[in-house]
């Protein structure tokens, strides 16, 4: 059996192991199935993707769309790396899943801008499946409408060239596209639930996803969400690459 490669960049380890188990719960997922690297933590191999049933990126505070001169030293690594990963991916059309930061690498190397037109605090928000969402695998047969964990300083400004919008809303068009047939990016957060977003809400308190003094009313609001449907497209996306069933 082939294992998922779980790919995180969070430099904070308690979002980073919290983000990783929520990943595995939700996607229905053992630690035996998994190869999780931290790419954050460089000195990372080469990545084979024949080792590999499909690839699964989460999120991260670092911002693509921000100054070269700015960006840290670590920063610049991790989007060596996934240029790099990409390099790979997208010729073979390997299965990938990028989760917000995933969206931000992914379209930023498909040649999108990506910028802060677009952002969006955290907490729950009203999205949409479009046409051509709705005859994809990971959306067909699910609500036109749900609701999605988000929070985000950046996102892509247009559909990256070359990929297929799937989900968009009013706050931000591009919640999700695909790219050829086994490459996704969402926007949101299809690993997210109460527990973990109230977890991150205290985690990047001074981040600037948010004032800090807004951060107990963000919580209270949080608690109230409810978003079972991206979970459903986090499992879906695992149960169709999984070389054994």
């Amino acid at each position: 059996m082939k294992k998922f490669l779980i790919l995180q960049l969070r430099p904070e380890n308690e979002a980073s192991d919290s983000e990783f188990e929520a990943i595995l719960r939700f996607g229905g997922l053992s630690h035996e199935e998994v190869h999780r690297i931290r790419v954050e933590q460089g000195n990372v191999e080469d990545i084979n993707l024949d080792n590999y049933a499909a690839i699964i990126a989460g999120g991260s505070p670092f911002d693509v769309s921000i100054p070269e001169e700015k960006k840290s030293v670590v920063q610049k690594s991790v989007e060596e790396f996934f240029n790099k990963l990409f390099d790979k991916v997208i010729p073979q059309d390997f299965p990938f899943l990028g989760a917000c930061s995933g969206n931000g690498l992914l379209g930023s190397y498909c040649g999108a801008t990506i910028s802060g037109t677009y952002a969006e605090t955290l907490g729950s928000v009203d999205v949409w499946v479009t046409d051509e969402g709705a005859k994809d695998h990971l959306l067909k047969g699910l609500p036109k409408n749900f609701s999605a964990m988000v929070g985000h300083k950046e996102a892509c400004d247009t559909v990256p060239p070359g990929a297929v919008l799937l989900v968009s809303s009013d706050a931000c068009p591009v919640q999700m596209f695909r790219l050829k047939n086994n490459i996704y990016a969402t926007q949101f957060h299809p690993e997210a639930d109460v527990d973990e977003f109230i977890l991150r809400v205290k985690v990047y308190k001074y981040a600037g996803y948010f004032p800090p003094e807004e951060a107990e009313n963000l919580i209270e609001a949080i608690r109230k969400s409810d978003t079972p449907i991206p979970k459903k497209i986090l499992t879906r996306f695992i149960d169709r690459y999984r070389t054994e069933k």
